[in-house]
């Protein structure tokens, strides 16, 4: 028999998950966003443009996409792991405090890189680990937060998203050069989940109800047949189609900027306004979007409405290359991403399998945020280069978020 004591007595009585929880849940969040998008927004493309000035845009995607493979198979596994875990303070925190001390070391193997093959063992470090840590943070809101207030709570981590994403820009932006920046970085990241870990907070396991391992029954349940759960697989499916769109939206946004726009001033710094704009418009939505969603009873509406203002947004970039064009489509895109953020996260932790398994089928989930990341680079590439360049490549993104959007409504559990 499973024994939750805190989370259980929590979800049975229907109460709020708590102020102190939520902040320090979300923090420990920000800090895992903050580990990968430091690099992500700017790091790794300065790094790949230095060692590789001729190939930076193929070195870039080589090493995120390893990095999302990576991240793939990490996410599930590590999920699957701390749904079996019986360590006497929980099953997510020991996975939370091992996630965030390995991707800061890994963050500090990039800091010393000079080669592609470091930068690239380095990263597959950050990925394997920071998702570890996300696979149990992520875990834990169904474990310990009832349907009617994970709108609430998807809310407040997509503020924690959207500010992670904000502070590692501005942590790679302002801390004096690459090694610098991936410093910064992993400071932070280690620091925002102290205050999580400290509140000991979290379901446990008994050992004598965990069940026997096996190998084949292990792995075979990573396959969630969308047959049996057809309303799964529609949730994967348009989660997929929604980070595609938004990883081709903005893996490549530096190169946008300087080879599209032709952006005038420091590129690095225009990455930083326009993330700091999208964040601005994006917490407008996020919060209060997710507790209307709660409060209705309603799901659906909200996620298709949100995918087809991002597909305007992407539009918007594909048709508008000028500065102007790109702050108006920055804002535009941060409304609708603030909604979609925290109402799918609510949907999706209701039509999960099973509750003994969140886990693992969260973590199944997170392949639909990871895999876009692989395929991105793969896509975009080759459209850039040679399929009509970036107006191509943004009207792409906006045909994935519109067919995204359409999709949603095949779930049928969900309002």
């Amino acid at each position: 028999m499973t024994a939750e004591p805190k989370a259980a007595a929590a979800v049975e009585a229907g109460a709020a998950p708590g102020g102190r929880w939520v902040s320090a849940l979300s923090l420990a969040n920000l800090g895992v966003w903050v580990g990968w998008f430091g690099p992500l927004q700017l790091l790794l493309a300065r790094q790949a443009e230095q060692l590789t000035p001729d190939h930076k845009a193929s070195t870039l995607a080589l090493v995120t996409g390893l990095g999302a493979a990576v991240s793939m198979v990490a996410n599930p596994v590590f999920g699957a792991l701390s749904d079996r875990t019986t360590a006497r303070v929980g099953r997510r925190i020991p996975w939370v405090v091992a996630g965030v001390v390995g991707g800061a070391a890994g963050l500090v193997v990039l800091s010393l890189a000079t080669s592609v093959t470091a930068v690239i063992a380095g990263w597959c470090l950050v990925q394997l680990a920071l998702n570890a840590a996300f696979a149990a943070l992520t875990a834990a809101v169904p474990d310990q937060v009832r349907p009617r207030w994970r709108g609430m709570v998807g809310g407040w981590l997509g503020v924690s998203q959207v500010v992670g994403i904000l502070v590692g820009t501005a942590l790679a932006t302002v801390a004096g050069g690459i090694t610098a920046g991936y410093l910064a970085c992993a400071g932070f990241s280690v620091l925002a989940a102290v205050p999580y870990v400290l509140m000991r907070r979290d379901s446990t396991l008994a050992p004598a109800a965990r069940p026997a391992f096996r190998w084949r029954t292990f792995l075979a349940g990573f396959w969630i047949d969308p047959r049996r759960h057809p309303d799964f697989g529609w949730a994967w499916l348009t989660r997929f189609l929604m980070n595609l769109s938004y990883s081709i939206s903005t893996m490549y946004l530096l190169y946008y900027l300087t080879d599209a726009v032709r952006y005038e001033g420091d590129a690095d710094t225009g990455v930083l306004i326009l993330t700091a704009l999208n964040a601005l418009t994006l917490l407008s939505t996020v919060v209060i979007s997710g507790i209307r969603s709660d409060r209705s009873g309603r799901r659906k509406s909200y996620v298709i409405r949100s995918g087809l203002v991002i597909a305007a947004a992407t539009l918007l970039l594909a048709v508008w290359q000028t500065w102007t064009g790109a702050i108006v489509a920055s804002l535009v895109l941060g409304l609708g991403f603030g909604v979609y953020t925290a109402v799918d996260f609510a949907l999706l932790t209701d039509v999960l399998p099973t509750a003994e398994d969140r886990g693992r089928d969260l973590g199944v989930i997170n392949i639909a945020n990871a895999l876009p990341q692989v395929l991105a680079p793969v896509i975009a590439a080759p459209v850039v280069t040679h399929l009509g360049g970036y107006a191509a490549l943004y009207a792409l993104a906006g045909g994935l978020a519109l067919a995204g959007s359409i999709l949603v409504r095949r779930i049928r559990s969900v309002l």
